[in-house]
């Protein structure tokens, strides 16, 4: 048995850890003990106490993996180590003429981690991507090939071939625009525009809440042909400040080229004109995204024509900008795209998974690994139950009645986390979709904007008759739209625009969901319920229930089969039994 272990100390940080080509896990900074999301890996030290968690030993791990960042040449990380500042170098952002396979090690050190030290070798950060999409793929199981694209916050979109070998060959740049760009138009237009615009890496959350926004307005054509020209003029055109923008920014990482500072000049002009056409910053942000969109699409199937033929092809998709499930779904309905997935972990909360599946793959390949998306930490267990609340058994069939009879959230804690950003049902709130109020109620406790939508969760056999496509989507990364039929069964899992970003379950994926939701629509007629994330305001996970509790804003939790109910003045003498769990 080899063990392999992947770190990822930068953004989003994380250990991810195989067994042969088995991942057993992958835990993240930030879903330990109410963490901030996107938290680095501060201490090396925490890279032992997690392994020691699971029962190992800095001395079983075979080989080391850690993941490149931001950077031409290489990357740095800047770590304590018992409260000791070490300097960890890395690979480079992406490939580059001295590291041109980006499976390839792209650098080779020593890391201290507490008292011992270890050879580790690096990846170019987007191969973490890149291997996280194919090395998880169906495509990769079956032996298939594929094209992946890679579009990071830090990068252009590139994309890359990968044949039946898992053999990588580098296709380039399908533009040159950041990713970062999406989120940056924000800074422009809109209620988050200010006058204080980024140097680099910002607020990392806006992006999700943009693709929200643009319910609000209307994409319109001359917007886009605004957009469309000062794209050519800034990025593309044959001038002098084109080929200064060429010679310094290569999509090397925020913090490793000057790139937002081009993002915003060009966003700047931007502005400019749509003030002469007199539009809304709603109808500006709305024609961003789907300019970009129509960009990528058509460019992506231009480059890969160019390339490798006509498709259609299977097409995976990592990187931050693959959280875009409008985007995600505009590429899988094109006809020259097979079939398209995109890991649950598309971020960088999946990089120490990918840099980890390259040496799992060896001799710079990709090949398969086996996981689980319920690999991440386990749950806290409490040792007592606070002052406040009961607790009795309840199973998941019981949480369910309740749901339905009660119509309130619940929070749900159940088993290990969830790889990734979104919440899947182990660190879940759900709620009965029946009510329009039920969406606000869930903002205002989450203390979120009132546009922000809230995600539905259906059976999946099911899906179809509520959704459109409908397709099996288990991990929240595409765009379905809410058939006319049941628009009015589940106003509180509707976006603004009619869409929802689905989760479909089934026994297979997760057996405890599925029982809930078998079991609500037994009572309600209705398979489906919302769910989303349970965690404070801009931090990850609850790692336990307690914390949950001290949040303050749910009078029920369910976990490990045990609902916890608060107790209030008004129904201190009640039981459990008393609010329709039976």
């Amino acid at each position: 048995m080899r063990i392999t272990c992947g770190v990822k100390l930068t953004q989003s940080g994380g250990v991810a850890l195989f067994q042969d080509d088995v991942l057993e896990f992958n835990v993240e900074a930030q879903k330990l003990e109410n963490n901030r999301r996107y938290s680095d890996v501060d201490d090396l030290t925490l890279i032992a106490r997690i392994l020691g968690d699971y029962g190992y030993k800095i001395s079983d791990v075979d080989q080391w993996a850690l993941d490149g960042w931001d950077g031409a040449v290489h990357g740095q990380a800047h770590r304590l180590n018992n409260g000791n500042p070490v300097d960890v170098r890395l690979a480079p952002y992406r490939e580059t003429e001295r590291v041109p396979n980006p499976a390839q090690p792209g650098h080779r050190g020593e890391l201290p981690i507490g008292d011992a030290t270890v050879p580790y070798v690096s990846h170019v950060h987007v191969a973490s991507h890149l291997a996280a999409a194919y090395s998880t793929s169906p495509f990769a199981r079956r032996g298939e090939p594929s094209l992946v694209l890679v579009w990071d916050g830090g990068c252009f979109p590139r994309l890359y071939s990968v044949d039946k070998d898992g053999r990588i060959e580098p296709g380039g740049e399908v533009f040159p625009l950041i990713g970062h760009f999406y989120s940056m138009a924000s800074q422009h237009f809109g209620p988050y525009r200010r006058d204080k615009l980024s140097r680099n890496v910002d607020d990392l959350s806006v992006a999700g809440k943009l693709m929200a926004y643009i319910a609000l307005g209307t994409a319109r054509e001359p917007i886009k042909q605004v957009l469309g020209e000062l794209f050519h003029e800034h990025f593309e055109a044959n001038s002098p400040a084109v080929r200064k923008y060429r010679e310094e920014i290569i999509g090397c990482g925020s913090t490793g080229e000057p790139s937002h500072a081009y993002v915003h000049a060009y966003l700047e002009d931007v502005r400019r004109r749509t003030d002469q056409l007199g539009v809304a910053d709603d109808d500006v942000l709305a024609s961003v995204h789907e300019f970009i969109e129509e960009l990528l699409v058509e460019r992506l199937v231009a480059k890969a024509e160019s390339w490798k033929g006509n498709g259609p092809w299977n097409l995976c998709f990592a990187g931050g900008c693959a959280l875009n499930i409008k985007w995600n779904s505009a590429m899988r309905a094109h006809k020259a795209i097979r079939e398209m997935w995109v890991p649950p972990f598309p971020d960088d909360s999946g990089s120490a998974v990918g840099t980890g599946a390259i040496l799992v793959s060896g001799e710079q390949r990709l090949a398969p690994i086996s996981w689980n998306v319920f690999a991440g930490p386990d749950l806290v267990h409490n040792s007592h139950v606070p002052a406040g609340w009961t607790v009795a058994p309840c199973r998941p069939e019981e949480l369910a009645r309740l749901l339905h009879r009660t119509g309130k959230p619940v929070v749900v804690l159940h088993g290990r986390a969830e790889l990734g950003p979104r919440a899947l049902g182990a660190r879940s709130i759900l709620a009965p979709a029946v009510d329009p109020a039920m969406k606000d109620e869930l903002n205002r406790m989450k203390r979120r904007e009132s546009f922000r939508p809230v995600a539905p969760i259906c059976l999946t056999d099911h899906a179809p008759t509520v959704f459109d496509p409908g397709t099996p989507d288990p991990y929240m990364l595409f765009d379905h739209r809410v058939r006319p039929d049941w628009v009015d069964r589940i106003p509180a899992a509707i976006h603004l625009d009619g869409t929802a970003r689905l989760q479909t379950v089934s026994a297979e994926d997760n057996p405890m969901l599925a029982a809930v939701l078998r079991e609500y629509h037994k009572w309600s007629g209705i398979p489906v319920l919302c769910n989303t994330s349970a965690n404070y305001n801009g931090r990850s996970f609850f790692p336990d229930v307690v914390s949950a509790m001290e949040w303050g804003q749910v009078d029920l939790i369910w976990s490990e089969n045990a609902l916890y109910r608060r107790v209030t003045s008004s129904d201190a003498s009640a039981s459990v039994t008393g609010t329709g769990v039976s």
